[in-house]
């Protein structure tokens, strides 16, 4: 890139851009390598997210002052020190000068805007998701690419981009906002100020995302458990074995761990406590998207899963306990048994048994 580009892109809103030496210093984390190209075994039923209809607005690409801002989540987590290096290589410039309680996000800039009304910014978050603002298709897919090599526990590419976040934003007059289901950013910021306020949307975004994965996979829980309720009020035998039961309850906490403990979705996170302006937009962004009402959906579904495998549980276990019983029973009355001659080998093989059910 000549001297002349880039004192351009610095004038667009890219100022703060890290020489191309730059990487991030961050803890080292095992890195999954996500197989590209292979579509999920099925495409969901239907989207998650709850983003109003936009059938009643026009087109993108006809409406010159609109942008797109489109959000995805591909993984649990991201390497970002790695990713950044990569991207730095390739030709991206990252903007360091960030708060220093932003730090489990990489933002980077592009001169492959999709449109000359602003520049393109992605914003990298460390819990798995991307969010790009007026960045142009083929660098978008680029970016992908790139960040295959540092996902970290991957999702399946078609629930990918099933599973994501679209909305329209434009730049003028007047404070920043979401007006109608559009983005209005406000034309007189400071670019570092531009960047905080693009932030905190990104934020709200990268949120939805990463909860329509969780409700995918709840639903797929959901559906591996729907004939057990049937299977007991006709009294048919349920056939799980305690290890699968277990599992599923294994299944259930971790999902629960994600949306109650490892993220931001039931409180608003610390960065925004002494930004009350970027917390509005932030809150205003997550009521749009009903982030709660969908977190408040989810438990509740869970703790109904977690009653039904309670039951089974429980159930399993007074079945084990039952046997066991039944096998003292029965090792009690052959060693009072007059006949001697049989009685050991055979008690032997119901002692063998009875450990087995009780392992």
């Amino acid at each position: 890139m000549s001297d002349l580009d880039r004192s351009a892109l610095v004038s667009n809103g890219c100022s703060n851009i890290s020489p191309p030496n730059v990487v991030s210093t961050l803890p080292w984390t095992r890195l999954v390598t996500k197989q590209a190209g292979l579509p999920g075994k099925r495409l969901p039923k239907g989207p998650r997210t709850k983003q109003p209809s936009r059938a009643n607005q026009p087109p993108l690409e006809k409406t010159e002052d609109l942008m797109q801002c489109i959000a995805y989540a591909t993984a649990d987590q991201y390497h970002l020190a790695t990713l950044c290096h990569d991207l730095v290589s390739s030709g991206f410039y990252e903007i360091t000068d960030l708060p220093r309680d932003a730090a489990n996000v990489l933002v980077f800039c592009t001169e492959m805007a999709s449109k000359p009304n602003d520049h393109g910014i992605i914003f990298f978050f460390r819990e798995g998701s991307v969010v790009f603002w007026n960045v142009e298709d083929k660098t978008t897919k680029h970016v992908m690419r790139i960040l295959e090599k540092h996902e970290i526990q991957p999702y399946e590419v078609a629930l990918v981009h099933w599973e994501n976040e679209e909305i329209n934003y434009r730049i003028g007059e007047g404070n920043s906002k979401l007006h109608r289901g559009d983005i209005l950013l406000n034309s007189e910021l400071d670019p570092d100020q531009a960047v905080l306020e693009k932030f905190a949307f990104s934020n709200a975004l990268s949120l939805s995302v990463k909860l329509a994965i969780w409700e995918v996979s709840l639903d797929n829980f959901v559906e591996s458990i729907q004939s057990i309720p049937e299977m007991l009020k006709s009294g048919k035998r349920v056939k799980l074995t305690r290890a699968e039961v277990m599992q599923k309850i294994g299944e259930l906490f971790a999902l629960r761990h994600c949306i109650n403990l490892s993220s931001d979705l039931l409180i608003t996170p610390d960065f925004y406590w002494d930004r009350e302006n970027l917390e509005q937009l932030y809150d205003k962004t997550c009521q749009f998207l009903s982030i709660n009402r969908r977190v408040k959906v989810m438990n509740e579904k869970l703790q109904h899963c977690t009653e039904l495998t309670d039951l089974m549980r429980n159930h399993l276990s007074e079945k084990h306990g039952l046997r066991l019983e039944w096998m003292i029973v029965i090792l009690i009355t052959i060693e009072v048994s007059p006949t001697t001659g049989l009685h050991v080998r055979f008690s032997h093989q119901v002692y063998m048994y009875s450990t087995s059910l009780r392992n």
